[in-house]
Parts: C-alpha cells; structure tokens; sequence
C-alpha cells in the first residue's frame, strides 16, 4: 500500500508581487515547507532540510496516461519522459549530458497514469547549474522528426519488452475490461497500435508538448541544504518568463459498473496463473471516509499480517506473493488484488478463499489492536523513509501531482488515525462486491 502521510500546512500569505500565494508548513514532517505560485501558474514547494550537502531537484507535470484522451494517440506521456532527454538548441542533449556528469548528478524520469516526474539528485552547490539547465529544457525542448522517429521506435521496443511479463499483461488486459471509456484503461505505455503508430505523429508530439508542459501544469520541488529566498530568486530568474497556457484534458467519465466482468488472459510464454482482482473505487479525496477507510482495509485484510497471507503464502505455500494497490488517483479508479498461484488446479480454490476473505470483513468488525498497530506503522514507515533529499520527494511526488500541492494531505494522514473498526467494515460492503469487479485469469496458451 502506497504510503500517504504528509504534515498540517499551517500558514499562508503574501510575500512578493510576482507570487500569488506563500506558504510555511511544519508537523509531521520535521522539515518547514515553503510554497510559492509565480504569476504564471508555476507551483514551487522548497523544503530546507538541514546538516546536508545534497539537493533533490523534482520537476512533476501533472499529465500522465490519464491525459491521453483522444482516440489514437495513447502512449505520448511516457514517450516524452524520454523526449526530454534530446535537449535544446542551448543545450543539445550530448552537452547536457556532459554537464550533468561532470557535477555527478543523478537524473532520471518516471511516468505514471497521473503525472510525469523528472529528478535530479545533485549537490546543493550546483542548483544553479541545474536549474538554468532544467527551465531551458522545459521552455525549449527542440527535437527533429529523425530524433523524434527514433525515439518512438525505441519507446516501441520497451513496450515490447514489457510484453514478455506476465504481470504487466494481465495488468494491461484488466484495465482495458475494467475501464471502457475512461483514459485509465488503457496503461502508462499506450495501446500497441497507437505505440505503432507513433513515429508518423510528429506533428501532434509537438502539440501535446505545448498544451501540457506548461508553468501551470507543472510542480517544482526542491528538497535539501539550500535556502528559500536565494532558491526562489533563481526560480524567478529561470522560470519567470516561462510563458502559460496550459490546456485541460477532456477525460470521459466512466460508467457505473453494474455486474461482475470476467476475462481469460492467454500468455504466450511459460508462466504459472496469475490472478488478478480489480474493484471499483473512488478518486483521492480525504474528506471521503470510505475512501480513506479502503486503504487500510486492503492492508488489514490482504497485507503481509494478513490471516489469509499466512495461510495462502506461509502455510500453505499455494501462492508466490499476495499484493494490494488501493490506489492512488485523481480519477475514480480501482482497488487492485494480484497474486501468482503454484499449483495451476488451485486458481478457483484462491479465488474462494479471497471471497471469504472479503466476506469475513463485511460481515464483522476487523481486530481493534491490529487497527491500531497498522495506523502506527504507517507513521513509523513514512518517518524512516525520509533519510535524503531524494527519498523525501519521491515519497511526496505522487501526493503532490495528485492534489496540486500540499494542501489536503494533511487531512488524509489525520484521517488514517481516526478511521474507525465500523468504517473499514462499510469500505469493505461499499467497494468489495463482485457487481464493482474485474476478474482475470491469465495462463499459458
């Protein structure tokens, strides 16, 4: 279970003309934050942390496959993670390259159904550097159609390569069944014939660009030894100028699932079965309780101190592992179950045994102290992974690319702690039925 527990934000006010808000949080985490909003939509959160060198530089779009809208053209979030990467007339990509290495920065991209994240661990005395480098490339990315060409073959190999896991095909078979209208059907790389396609739409690669990898659509966050008023003077000087105009998605909403879906997934190489269960659920939202309540419900009844992992996994060793993702999104999307079973005759057995699994929490109240000792170990869990800068914003980057900031999460980790036994019980009858379910089965053709 994705771990979301951020502190109160406790502050906000008017600093500087060219900003439109200013914030100061401090709580849970032992870091004071400072949010700012240029005048052009640009979000920036700086969050000091002291008796470090190092500086995780995080750049978030809020775009990810759940943009990709219009038909024919899925796939364009992931391919440009890797266009962003093909530099700029200042800066082509082998001299960007080149300065990053001769500084020993680290930088990588990920692109996931609801944002693109690009980060850069460096030392603090090389954010300037960084910066000039990073805001050029987000306000001039330029790439000719041979580069653009060759780049969408290569995101076309890597889909073909994802091909070759078990997992990423049911998971890909599941979301197509379990979403016929909505963009979260169809996954982070794309629909093969849009993949396929993609080197003849050099045309389009440019228009996407444009509408979403602008200031307004985009989060800066910069965690580390570093200093907020000459952090925000270089924001200013680099970002300043970068020109709005953003251009929301019209993302479909999917219909209410009324009855179970069943599907078969063939798998053209050796595999044991995989399983794989996909309910219905609710977007982030912490005011929703049976929403915040479903993420501890999938941990209390699924996770590694479950009854049924230690019969299934430890006992019986009928299963390889047993995973949860209660999800995490801005759109209404699904509470996932998946697991791989050794013995191919026991799929239905598992089956079953997850059923009276869900039954059991929909028909009684869950243990009181397993409840409680869950709760704390969210805290703990969270609170030993902020060892660096670049630990630290990668655990908030969904957070934040989810809800446009910080504010709101706060509410959520407040929520966890008060979530009651009575509520998991609802969470489990409002969003553990089969009318709200996908269930898939994948084997070897």
């Amino acid at each position: 279970m994705r771990k979301r527990i951020l502190p109160a934000l406790i502050g906000a006010f008017l600093l500087h003309p060219a900003q439109t808000q200013e914030s100061v949080m401090s709580g849970f985490i032992p870091y004071d934050t400072h949010v700012e909003k240029l005048e052009n939509g640009l979000t920036v959160i700086i969050m000091p942390i002291a008796a470090t060198d190092l500086v995780a530089y995080w750049s978030i779009v809020r775009t990810g496959s759940r943009d990709e809208y219009e038909p024919g053209h899925t796939g364009f979030a992931h391919f440009f993670e890797h266009m962003m990467f093909r530099g700029t007339d200042a800066y082509p990509a082998d001299v960007y390259n080149r300065i990053l290495t001769s500084i020993g920065a680290d930088a990588n991209a990920y692109t996931t159904d609801d944002l693109t994240a690009y980060h850069i661990s460096i030392a603090a005395e090389d954010l300037e550097q960084v910066m000039k480098l990073e805001s050029d490339r987000f306000q001039n990315l330029a790439y000719a159609e041979p580069d653009f060409r060759t780049e969408a073959g290569a995101v076309y190999g890597e889909y073909r390569k994802n091909r070759t896991d078990p997992l990423f095909v049911i998971y890909e078979a599941t979301m197509a069944e379990a979403f016929t209208v909505h963009t979260y059907g169809h996954t982070t790389m794309g629909y093969e014939e849009d993949i396929a396609a993609m080197p003849t739409m050099f045309d389009y690669s440019q228009s996407f660009f444009s509408r979403y990898y602008r200031p307004e659509n985009t989060i800066l966050f910069i965690a580390g030894g570093l200093e907020v008023a000459p952090v925000m003077r270089l924001v200013n000087t680099y970002y300043g100028k970068w020109e709005p105009g953003y251009v929301p998605p019209e993302i479909p909403v999917e219909p209410v699932q009324e009855t179970e879906r069943r599907i078969d997934v063939s798998y053209s190489g050796r595999t044991l079965p995989v399983l794989a269960l996909a309910y219905k659920s609710a977007a982030f939202d912490p005011a929703d309780r049976d929403r915040v309540a479903a993420d501890l419900l999938v941990e209390l009844a699924f996770g590694s101190t479950s009854e049924i992992y230690r019969q299934l996994v430890l006992d019986e060793q009928v299963l390889e592992f047993l995973a949860t993702d209660a999800g995490l999104n801005r759109d209404p999307s699904v509470i996932f179950i998946y697991t791989r079973i050794k013995d191919p005759d026991k799929v239905d057995y598992v089956l079953e045994t997850i059923d009276a699994t869900i039954a059991q929490y929909q028909q009684s109240l869950p243990d009181e102290e397993r409840l409680a000792a869950l709760k704390s170990r969210l805290r703990y869990d969270f609170l030993m992974g902020l060892e660096t800068p670049d630990d630290i914003a990668r655990g908030l980057a969904r957070h934040i690319a989810i809800s446009g900031g910080l504010l709101g999460i706060e509410e959520l980790y407040s929520a966890y702690e008060t979530v009651s036994a009575e509520e998991i019980r609802a969470a489990a009858r409002h969003y553990l039925t089969a009318d709200r379910r996908v269930v898939a089965v994948l084997r070897e053709q």
